[in-house]
């Protein structure tokens, strides 16, 4: 019984491993205050195929116009670009870096932590400064993970001063960049003020949707086109707040309406952070198919369990006619043979934790990626649900053999 519920644990439990380290939600303490915006600007003949026909990312136009408004407590428009880092060491040899170009809003609203510095000011923002914060990684890599700020580094010809550098920091999944690779790999190498991308014309990576032709062919058309190419997130401190920015997003729509843009019917939103997962479907199906096919395998397991637990509790019924004849109720009894069921839970669950330890080990083997690494690791949560729903189903499943034991007429067996 205990190797029956720890196979069908141990596969339920790895499957299900994945799927949460998928979809958990990696800022829980922000969950209410953070808000992905979304306006309804797309081609009012051709919307966009999401769950809402309603575009992920803002046009440069609208997302100018949202920071210029500071109607949000905290905002940051943000977006995917590269460089490339000449290092001051001639033994270190020029690469492409990732960047994350945001406002410095940004990292207060999402807990950004500090291994040295800080971020750059708001002052910075406007000035499209060259200042840079760096990703922990990248510090070790170009300066031996020592204090760099006050440092510079060269992008092409362009230098530019290290301000601050990042601790360790990986959220999975990576709300903040779900449009351009996977949602789960880590921080880009470099941050910058969003308005320095603009102003250096850096090559932009991630998606770009555009439904109209752009004015001009050139950099300054692409800027003022129909072309959604940037994420904006606000911080908003309650109900109210949120109301009150939604209102405005609603009015701000109507204006453009009225001057020619927005073709479509207002319909603006504001999605926190967990909305934001599911919208974006991080969660692949084929881990939610592969979770109902082991919900199935446990069910399967269970029903093995049921029998042998029947076979188990019916070979007792001499000692539970005397027990029930020496004046045992049976409620006494049933529940004497639910705690069993529950204890054998127990430990099939324990077993079921070293299968999917076991299973885990084997995805990771499978898949030869550093980054499943961080889908595929069992914390406290999994630990406990693991022998919360081995000791529950267990329980359950010893129900009916407890109840035919229970029934056992004490006459028919104590002639024997």
């Amino acid at each position: 019984m205990v190797l029956a519920i720890g196979l069908g644990i141990g596969f339920l439990m790895t499957i299900v491993t994945v799927g949460y380290s998928m979809g958990k939600n990696p800022f829980p303490e922000r969950n209410d205050v953070l808000f992905a915006v979304q306006l309804d600007a797309g081609n009012p003949d051709n919307p966009p195929d999401n769950p809402d026909n309603i575009a992920t990312q803002l046009t440069y136009l609208d997302a100018m116009a949202l920071m210029e408004s500071r109607q949000a407590k905290r905002q940051s428009a943000s977006a995917q670009s590269y460089v490339v880092i000449v290092p001051q060491d001639p033994d270190i040899s020029s690469y492409q870096a990732s960047v994350r170009a945001v406002f410095t809003d940004f990292f207060a609203m999402f807990n950004v932590p500090f291994e040295y510095g800080a971020p750059w000011d708001h002052q910075a923002d406007g000035n499209a400064d060259q200042v840079v914060v760096l990703s922990h990684a990248t510090n070790d890599r170009l300066f031996g993970g020592r204090n760099s700020v006050g440092l510079t580094l060269s992008f092409g010809n362009d230098e530019y001063v290290v301000v601050g550098v990042l601790k360790p920091w990986r959220p999975v999944p990576r709300v903040y960049d779900l449009t351009g690779g996977s949602p789960f790999d880590s921080v880009r190498d470099v941050f910058m003020p969003f308005n320095t991308m603009v102003d250096h014309n850096y090559e932009r990576r991630g998606s770009v949707s555009c439904w109209k032709p752009l004015p001009t062919n050139d950099y300054q058309g692409f800027l003022f086109s129909e072309c959604t190419w940037i994420q904006f997130w606000v911080e908003l401190s309650n109900s109210e707040e949120k109301a009150k920015y939604l209102e405005f997003l609603n009015n701000y729509a109507t204006d453009q309406k009225k001057v020619g843009r927005f073709g479509r019917p207002v319909n603006n939103h504001l999605r926190n952070i967990e909305e934001w997962l599911d919208y974006h479907r991080v969660v692949d199906e084929g881990v939610q198919v592969l979770t109902v096919i082991a919900a199935l395998f446990l069910g399967v397991c269970l029903i093995n369990t049921i029998a042998l637990m029947l076979a188990k509790f019916l070979a007792r019924t001499k000692d539970l006619a005397v027990r029930r004849a020496l004046g045992a109720s049976k409620f006494t009894l049933f529940a004497q043979h639910l705690l069993e069921s529950g204890f054998i839970g127990v430990i099939g669950g324990l077993a079921g934790i070293l299968f999917a330890w076991l299973g885990l080990l084997g995805i990771r083997a499978l898949f030869d990626d550093p980054d499943i690494v961080y889908l595929t690791s069992l914390d406290v949560t999994m630990l406990a649900t693991a022998i919360a729903i081995a000791a529950l189903s267990t329980m359950v499943a010893g129900i009916y053999p407890a109840v035919r034991a229970c029934n056992v007429q004490p006459v028919a067996f104590l002639k024997v």
